[in-house]
């Protein structure tokens, strides 16, 4: 997709501050972080929301990569959030599926 954000930073049009990176996926450091970690680990497949796939194995790819990311960079023991927005009211503004992981202080319930 030509004019998406996430997929420029895959076809490296856009520079991005890798953690990850294979086949399938992609995670970087969010740009503007709201927590001492966050990083997104996206597919390099374009699906524009949660709605939009079925595809199983691909967002357990996305779980696993930033799961094994938590360990790597040190703070997975501490604990740290998942999260996945979808469509407007979930506070999804790129519409390219992508997985937030943070970590490195305590995180409230319920979120904002």
């Amino acid at each position: 997709m030509t004019d998406c954000l996430f997929c420029k930073m895959i076809n490296g049009d856009i520079p991005v501050n890798k953690i990850y990176e294979n086949k399938d996926v992609l995670a970087f450091h969010d740009i503007n972080p709201q927590a001492p970690h966050h990083f997104l680990v996206i597919p390099k497949t374009h699906i524009k929301t949660l709605n939009d796939t079925d595809d199983a194995q691909l967002l357990g790819k996305l779980t696993l990569t930033a799961s094994r990311i938590t360990k790597e960079l040190g703070f997975a023991d501490e604990g740290y959030r998942v999260v996945m927005n979808c469509n407007e009211q979930g506070g999804q503004t790129v519409y390219h599926i992508h997985l937030h992981c943070l970590g490195g202080r305590a995180l409230t319930w319920p979120p904002g």
